[in-house]
């Protein structure tokens, strides 16, 4: 029988933290590739915060998928079928190989004609082309790095995702100095150089991981590199939960690109400020992403083994422990930006900063909102009613783009102004998320009463 979920904030922090600092790899990575190419030029830093988004988004489309795979893996797991498990962690990786491969060849064959559409600067999308030609072939090892941490996460077992991600991190930092700067005999190359240190970070992460689970003994009685043929249902049942969330996370960047590119309009200049306050808040919302990826699981635990009244609760409590760990982290880089990130990013010209921190006491506010609408909308998720995410997304989105193009383009207001889009974006995540799962609609969604009768 499988250890039960706990419902303290202890348990909740165990699962949380190793997941907050695994499942932002990506996002750390791509702070490493901005922080060295703050220092190459500031042309380049605008660049990488531009492209980094799309990748990002990228990113996301597989670690969509995972994440059905992974409230399958939890939902087995807390109902004790264990073979279950190693059929579900199969079918996502199988989907996942084939779905790097689509978006490799959308990224080499597609990317410049997408740019072209986005892009005015033709420094920006020159040196967006440059990262994304060695940055695609990232795809393939990261989307087989989530299906990994999708299975550590659903069986409630996430430590090791720190050291893969350590791992992945250190590579990152090692390589990034030496192929953007040409340092220790290796070429000097720019931004292309970041984007090649950053995918063979990720294919060495991976291998870790790899190996990690080939000498794991206590994932053993899931059997999961038996050679049985595919599971089409059950990649059916993850595809019926995971498109949703795809679309989702696809929109929520989406309109986060689109808000770079109506901030590109504007200048380099201003797209360099962004960029900086984009990297700081990819830190700082790491905590949230931790919890988000936790109260997915915990949900889906808590509802496989019949536990349904545990969801609003366990949510509201995940929800204060991410604003709560948010704060700590966020207060002193927000009202200290200059004492803080001067040792990252020190430069005798410290304007770029100056310039960016009344933004960063808006993204305090932007983190709080989060914290809770970020959180809550994951437990929705959880419960399987991501069609039901699916359109709430849509809504917040809209809103967001129609308030941030109206104040950029109509009304030339400033960035701070642009950026506090995100606190009704959020207000509203929140204030529906809770309604629906208050009200226990969820309760008999048609995806878990399926999964009775097949499994």
């Amino acid at each position: 029988m499988n250890k039960p979920l706990g419902t303290s904030y202890w348990s909740i922090f165990r699962i949380s933290f190793p997941i907050m600092l695994g499942s932002a790899a990506q996002n750390v990575m791509a702070m490493i590739d901005s922080v060295f190419l703050y220092h190459l030029s500031e042309n380049d830093f605008a660049a990488i915060g531009f492209v980094g988004v799309f990748y990002l988004m990228i990113a996301a489309i597989g670690y969509g998928f995972s994440k059905g795979g992974q409230i399958v893996v939890a939902h087995y797991y807390g109902s004790g079928k264990d073979l279950k498990i190693g059929k579900a962690f199969r079918a996502l990786v199988t989907f996942e190989l084939l779905l790097a491969l689509v978006m490799f060849l959308f990224m080499q064959f597609g990317g410049y004609y997408f740019f072209s559409l986005m892009v005015n600067s033709d420094i920006i999308f020159y040196k967006s082309l440059e990262y994304l030609g060695y940055r695609s072939w990232g795809v393939f090892p990261a989307y087989v790095a989530v299906s990994f941490i999708a299975l550590y996460t659903g069986i409630a077992r996430p430590q090791f995702i720190i050291y893969g991600a350590l791992i992945t991190v250190i590579a990152n930092i090692i390589l990034c100095y030496g192929l953007v700067f040409g340092h220790w005999g290796m070429p000097a190359m720019g931004i292309a150089g970041a984007g090649l240190s950053s995918t063979i970070g990720e294919y060495i992460g991976t291998f870790a991981f790899f190996i990690y689970i080939l000498f794991d003994k206590k994932i053993r009685p899931f059997k999961l590199l038996t050679t049985e043929p595919i599971d089409w249902h059950t990649i059916k049942k993850q595809f019926q939960l995971s498109l949703p969330i795809i679309v989702q996370l696809t929109i929520g960047l989406g309109s986060w690109f689109t808000f770079f590119s109506i901030v590109e309009n504007l200048g380099e200049r201003q797209l360099a400020i962004t960029n900086l306050v984009r990297m700081v808040y990819l830190v700082l919302a790491i905590p949230v992403w931790g919890y988000s990826a936790t109260v997915n699981t915990l949900v889906s635990g808590f509802i496989g083994a019949n536990k349904r009244m545990a969801v609003f609760p366990i949510t509201w409590k995940t929800a204060k422990a991410a604003a709560f760990s948010t704060l700590i982290l966020a207060l002193p880089i927000v009202f200290f930006p200059e004492q803080i990130l001067y040792p990252l990013l020190g430069k005798s010209d410290m304007s770029l900063i100056q310039d960016a921190q009344p933004i960063f006491y808006v993204l305090l506010a932007i983190l709080m909102t989060f914290s809770f609408g970020g959180v809550f909308f994951n437990g929705l998720v959880g419960t399987g009613a991501s069609f039901f995410g699916l359109v709430l997304q849509v809504a917040a989105v809209i809103i967001y783009l129609v308030y941030v193009y109206i104040i950029v383009e109509y009304y030339q207001g400033n960035l701070g102004w642009a950026w506090s889009a995100e606190i009704p974006y959020w207000l509203f995540m929140f204030g529906i998320s809770w309604w629906y799962l208050k009200s226990g609609k969820w309760h008999w969604l048609k995806i878990w009463e399926q999964s009775k009768k097949t499994d």
